[in-house]
């Protein structure tokens, strides 16, 4: 299948039915860029607004409503050797009486990424010391466009995908969208070079990137909300606020996909769920919450259909 390196120029912060910025065929790869969440290009250059300017979006031919869209991640590399956190939890984690103790500073935290050692050092002193951390490159943002011709904020989530911030979100990962729009216009941006569960300080470590990933289009089969899947796991995503709705809707695409896929009554998928299921937060900072749940594909094998 063809391979398209595209160079963006237009950027967007919010996902909906805007021009396609490169049309490709379904099973085509494409090698692109991203800018971090503040808009800043590998040479940390102002080249978007802030607020998580996507690269795309990206016409899929034949991707149509009620089809799926699978994107496989390949290949997540930060391009630069700068990136920025926030300098304090956020306040939403804390109890409400520690917020009040909590140091707050404004700006930014400047972290130095070494891309050969495959590390990252907070570029300051503070009672950590000469801490580094290994990165773990992952997407915090991506989808398609959403229903009804909305065009939702890039800030935010909802079925189309969206500001979810997973740290399961790597290479080698494949994660599928429910299809809203005709060529389904995939979006993605918002790399961290590192981020805890949950992005409870607000951002990750903020890096531009170069991406590649796969865009394949499953005919006729309907999905509710984002699934995944790596080496180990299927897993569904739910977003929402607050956070039980969104374990709810996690949950229910979990049922949804058992039938669907492993001919799992609900019943029986009930049985197994309720003493293998897995679930991660995915954020617990943006306007809706992100939850995962998550079952070992070694007890699923056995029931896949086809």
């Amino acid at each position: 299948m063809p391979t398209h390196h595209f160079t963006p120029t237009t950027y967007y912060t919010s996902m909906g039915t805007h021009p396609a910025a490169l049309r490709v065929a379904d099973g085509d790869t494409v090698i692109t860029t991203t800018v971090d969440a503040f808009g800043l290009d590998a040479n940390l250059n102002a080249a978007a607004p802030r607020g998580n300017p996507m690269t795309g979006p990206f016409y899929v031919e034949g991707a149509a409503p009620g089809d799926t869209l699978a994107v496989t991640l390949e290949r997540i590399e930060p391009n630069r050797e700068t990136g920025y956190t926030a300098h304090g939890l956020a306040a939403n984690v804390l109890d409400p009486e520690y917020v009040r103790v909590m140091p707050w500073e404004s700006g930014l935290a400047e972290w130095r990424v070494d891309l050969q050692r495959r590390v990252a050092r907070l570029a300051r002193e503070t009672a950590l010391g000469d801490l580094e951390l290994p990165i773990a490159p992952m997407i915090g943002c991506f989808g398609v466009a959403a229903s009804r011709d909305q065009a939702i904020s890039t800030y935010t989530c909802a079925e189309h995908g969206g500001n979810m911030d997973y740290r399961g979100f790597r290479e080698g990962v494949t994660a599928y969208f429910p299809v809203f729009a005709p060529g389904a216009l995939f979006y993605i941006g918002d790399v961290h070079a590192l981020q805890g569960d949950g992005e409870i300080a607000g951002t990750g470590i903020e890096i531009s990137a170069e991406v590649q990933f796969t865009l394949r289009v499953l005919k006729g089969k309907a999905a509710n909300w984002p699934r995944g899947e790596n080496e180990n796991y299927i897993f569904t995503v739910g977003n929402a606020r607050p956070l039980d709705q969104a374990l709810q809707h996690a949950t229910t695409e979990m049922v949804r996909w058992l039938e669907q896929d492993y001919g799992l009554d609900p019943m029986s998928a009930s049985y197994l769920m309720g003493l293998v299921v897995e679930y991660e937060v995915g954020n617990v900072y943006d306007p809706d919450y992100t939850m995962i749940c998550k079952l070992p594909k070694r007890l699923l094998e056995r029931y896949r259909k086809g």
